[in-house]
């Protein structure tokens, strides 16, 4: 049995991996007193004692932690921003290229940001294929149910006297420094920052990941991409599929569910990317539960919602 240690469940993924984790009877879970759960000294005590350990902490808490670990064997798996382009940790998209081997083998994981991965999951692929160009400009726009935002826009939303302006979805990250840019650029190889528009709209979870190219721009077909996606995606987690329906296709098509579904739509001149999966699922809990099941060395759905 694994023994495992959350720091920081109190949080919207720390008491999603939690309340998952607490169901499955190859785990462990190791708690702190809820006075203590701030004393370095009982935290590094639990990370000690666990197999692996998830950091659901703000950024700098999340560094204050993986440094009191820095001498344990113990695999520590961040969910925050914190380590996602460090040297010596390893990105924990298991369906990249030669990734879940690298995760199997790591000590330190960073699961990715929940916009990141689904730009990441279509952008990465066809870099490496020559279709997108590494000096390409790239424009994204992501949307994302509120639960996105954490406790504090959870409660915005889920206020009954709130503002209407929540009622309509909400452009943010208006001055292009959003933190999952840099793992997105430097994950895909791409010279340049694309320009990343995320959208919060009210819906509590689900996200669609959206990129436009021009025939111009690229060096292929939709064809094209659309067999380096089904030649690469033939797990269960990640796979490519129509997803349309009556011509439109839905952020809440993966709500409460782990895995993801990339689709190509366009004609010839103009085509448009999309992954479509849960915030909370592929892009947060589902991933972080999905890295420690490779870790472990087991079937890495364990304890995941997949679908057909």
């Amino acid at each position: 049995m694994a023994k495992v240690f959350i720091d920081g469940s109190s949080g919207t993924t720390g008491l999603r991996i939690r309340e998952r984790l607490s169901e499955r009877k190859d785990i462990e879970l190791i708690s702190v007193p809820y006075e203590e759960r701030h004393d370095p000294l009982v935290r590094k005590y639990a990370m000690a004692k666990a197999d692996i350990a998830f950091l659901c902490l703000p950024d700098d808490s999340a560094k204050e932690s993986a440094a009191l670990a820095e001498d344990l064997d113990t695999v520590i798996i961040d969910t925050s921003t914190a380590h996602r382009v460090s040297e010596g940790w390893v990105y924990g998209l298991a369906e990249l290229e030669g990734q879940k081997e690298k995760i199997a083998k790591a000590k330190r994981i960073a699961n990715p940001g929940c916009h990141a991965t689904g730009f990441i999951a279509l952008v990465e692929p066809l870099v490496k294929a020559g279709i997108i160009k590494a000096d390409q400009f790239l424009q994204c726009t992501s949307l994302t149910g509120y639960s996105g935002g954490g406790k504090k826009m959870i409660a915005q939303y889920e206020d009954e006297n709130r503002d209407p302006l929540l009622d309509a979805p909400r452009l943010y990250g208006l001055t292009q420094t959003h933190k999952h840019l840099k793992e997105m650029k430097a994950l895909c190889s791409l010279e340049h920052f694309p320009a990343f528009s995320p959208v919060v709209a009210d819906f509590y979870s689900g996200m669609e990941t959206i990129i436009p190219l021009f025939k111009e721009e690229i060096n292929g077909t939709a064809e094209d991409i659309i067999q380096v996606y089904q030649k690469l995606y033939q797990g269960n987690i990640i796979r490519y599929a129509d997803i349309s329906k009556d011509g439109m296709i839905s952020a809440a098509y993966m709500k409460g569910r782990d895995d993801m579904l990339v689709h190509v739509e366009g004609n010839e001149d103009r085509i448009v990317l999309c992954a479509v999966f849960d915030n909370l699922g592929k892009g947060a809990s589902g991933a972080a539960i999905q890295n420690m099941n490779i870790v472990l060395g087991i079937d890495e759905t364990e304890g995941l919602v997949i679908g057909e």
